[in-house]
């Protein structure tokens, strides 16, 4: 056999071996037991994009003043929510997330007036409020591969509106909310902790709508009105 031959083969052998190495490279698993135990413990931080979902009557103002149309919208608004969580696992893919949050929303509704001579400037109502939140989602978690997995998750939640900013413009609202929340995230465990980001999205069940008190209202041609929020949500634990 050539010494060219035989000097190739050891060099195929050598990048064989090495590529095997790399492929089976030992990786430090963080948190090893994490999942021997079934209770845990954390917080979160959220951004949030948030408005109510409307269902308005078609109102022909015609008859009644110049106006002929009045539409009304609801604009996406920043939210922020902080809280602490509680995680109990009873399964190897199943697990029960819980907690108390505490969250800032500023909820808009606007109408615009469609005259025969154009639309007349946007007249915006607001509730910027705070709100109490416990939210009761079940997980469905994939086996940990090294120091990661990914989760799907579904629930509820319910809010307690706590505070409210009174303001002259201010969206008349019942005080209570019940939401259907579904998501997905992403765990990676680090050396002391474990990082969880997660999207989810709530969609609010109650009808938060009060009826105007006396005389002509914009919000006379609104039906219903309920809460949805998307949220960016980190969990630390």
């Amino acid at each position: 056999m050539k010494k060219s031959t035989i000097f190739g083969l050891i060099i195929a052998l050598c990048l064989t071996f090495s590529l095997k190495s790399q492929v089976n490279k030992y990786v430090q698993l963080h948190d090893e037991y994490y999942d021997n135990k079934p209770v845990h413990f954390g917080f979160m931080i959220s951004h949030a994009s948030t408005n109510f979902l409307l269902d308005a009557t078609p109102l022909n103002l015609s008859n009644v003043t110049p106006r002929l149309a009045l539409n009304a919208s609801s604009p996406k608004t920043s939210g922020f929510q902080i809280g602490g969580t509680v995680n109990y696992a009873y399964d190897k893919h199943y697990e029960i997330r819980s907690g108390l949050n505490i969250a800032l929303y500023e909820r808009q509704i606007e109408f615009n007036e469609v005259t025969p001579t154009g639309i007349n400037p946007t007249k915006t109502y607001y509730r910027e409020s705070t709100w109490l939140e416990i939210p009761v989602n079940l997980k469905y978690r994939s086996l940990r591969r090294k120091n990661h997995r990914i989760y799907i998750l579904g629930g509820f939640k319910l809010g307690i509106e706590a505070n409210v900013k009174r303001t002259g413009e201010q969206i008349q609202a019942k005080t209570t909310d019940v939401s259907l929340e579904y998501g997905f995230g992403f765990e990676k465990f680090y050396k002391f902790f474990k990082f969880n980001p997660e999207l989810k999205f709530s969609h609010g069940v109650n009808n938060l709508y009060l009826s105007p008190l006396g005389g002509f209202s914009p919000f006379s041609r609104l039906n219903q009105y309920n809460s949805h929020t998307i949220s960016l949500l980190f969990y630390f634990e």
